[in-house]
């Protein structure tokens, strides 16, 4: 099972890195600094975006569940549905969305995508453990910042990529972690 997780989070985690990128292409005049993440999901690359995190999110949401019998912790699967519940409601509820479901979204995403890398340094061995708690400090911190207006001379798109790669780049490794578990017997 962990590794029909880990296979499911690296290939989903992927494909959002790699169709974030195509998307930041076709939009005209897009500047990662300039520009919020969430200005692909209403402009031209709104398909290819918002069904990317889509797909994200609705992974990370069923690896929820798939997870429970391999750590047998009650925490990390809510935390790692809540991420998933977030990223999917990001690409549901485009910007500009009513009562500002997109932006509860992206904070949800956010939020518990760091706490999740964060509460896994618990449950994960050296050096995986490490790399989990200061991604999910980074994450929690570039959070805190952007949300006082603190953006470290990176613009608004810059310090929000600051709060988005490492918890992408967390679930990349932890994937990596779960497909190299040897299975139970």
């Amino acid at each position: 099972m962990a590794r029909l997780v880990g296979g499911l989070l690296f290939t989903a985690i992927t494909q959002f890195v790699i169709f974030l990128r195509v998307a930041e292409s076709i939009y005209p005049g897009y500047s990662i600094s300039g520009n919020y993440i969430s200005d692909l999901g209403v402009g031209p690359a709104a398909p290819v975006f918002n069904t990317s995190i889509i797909l994200l999110g609705l992974a990370v949401a069923v690896s929820s569940y798939l997870i429970r019998p391999i750590f047998r912790d009650r925490l990390l699967p809510p935390l790692l549905f809540l991420a998933g519940l977030g990223a999917a409601g990001v690409g549901v509820f485009p910007e500009g969305s009513p009562y500002g479901l997109h932006t509860l979204m992206s904070f949800i995403v956010f939020f518990f995508a760091g706490v999740s890398a964060l509460y896994t340094s618990r449950l994960v061995s050296m050096p995986l453990n490490i790399f989990s708690a200061v991604m999910g400090v980074l994450t929690l911190a570039a959070l805190s910042l952007f949300a006082a207006g603190v953006y470290l001379g990176l613009g608004p798109g810059g310090m929000e990529r600051l709060i988005a790669y490492p918890p992408l780049m967390w679930g990349v490794a932890f994937a990596g972690y779960l497909m190299g578990l040897k299975p139970e017997k």
